[in-house]
């Protein structure tokens, strides 16, 4: 089962999927990962397990946009 959050315009738009992530993390999730728009590039970031796995990533590499799917 999976279930998809995106965010487009807001200031944090990286930790306003993160929790629409966390949000739908009970449909059975057994990974999870973000794509963000940095720059003119894409940074993207998987992690095998809960949500959690997926924010401490987010921790110790911070990804500011406006623009993010997960």
């Amino acid at each position: 089962m999976c279930g998809i959050f995106a965010c487009v315009g807001a200031a944090d738009a990286t930790g306003q999927v993160l929790q629409g992530l966390h949000d739908l993390e009970y449909r059975g999730y057994d990974s999870a990962g973000i794509a963000a728009q940095s720059g003119d590039g894409l940074v993207v970031l998987r992690r095998e397990g809960k949500i959690r796995q997926l924010a401490e990533a987010l921790e110790t590499t911070p990804v500011s946009s406006s623009c993010a799917v997960g």
